[in-house]
């Protein structure tokens, strides 16, 4: 006589074996997820800028610009206000640390690549501008609709990404506060 085990209290069991697949990608996460990659992307061209011109990394000014630019669109998009600052500072700091290490390669070797330079304040920091729009908006689907339980939803989704080290850990600082309900 075989015992009838439902699928609901099985899934766990097959899963932890191996035996099953995963839950789904979630779509909202997959989309915001993009366009924090798109935002880290841009690292590398600011931090040119920032070996060329000789300017610092840490810009609090332009910072604070920002993140009062979110605030003030944030409802907007049907983000509170806070979340939206948070969310956005994460951002921040995590394409902080790409300049950082970039500047710091090449500090190591003497120069910076021979590529082609992208104008920071004409082209650069609009582009940053409208991937904001972006991410707010995605920001506010990902919230209606949170991965449960999240942190796990978000870690698998960012090593199932990318197989760079520093990428992984940009992300990882990009959505250090993505599962944070207040």
């Amino acid at each position: 006589m075989h015992k009838y085990i439902p699928a609901l209290l099985l899934t766990p069991l097959l899963l932890s074996q191996g035996c099953a697949t995963p839950p789904p990608p979630d779509n909202n996460l997959q989309r915001l997820l993009n366009s924090v990659e798109q935002r880290l992307d841009i690292a590398q061209a600011v931090a040119l800028n920032k070996w060329d011109s000789g300017q610092p990394v840490q810009d609090a000014g332009r910072e604070i610009q920002v993140i009062t630019n979110v605030q003030a669109q944030a409802t907007r998009f049907g983000v509170d206000a806070e979340r939206a600052a948070t969310f956005f500072t994460d951002q921040i700091e995590a394409n902080k640390l790409l300049q950082y290490s970039a500047l710091s390669k090449w500090h190591a070797v003497g120069s910076a690549p021979q590529t082609h330079r992208v104008d920071l304040a004409k082209h650069l920091r609009p582009q940053l501008d409208r991937l904001q729009r972006n991410l707010l908006s995605e920001l506010a689907a990902f919230d209606r609709n949170r991965p449960e339980p999240c942190q796990p939803a978000v870690a698998r989704a960012i090593g199932q990404r990318t197989q760079n080290p520093q990428q992984a850990l940009a992300l990882i600082r990009a959505t250090a506060h993505l599962c944070v309900v207040r």
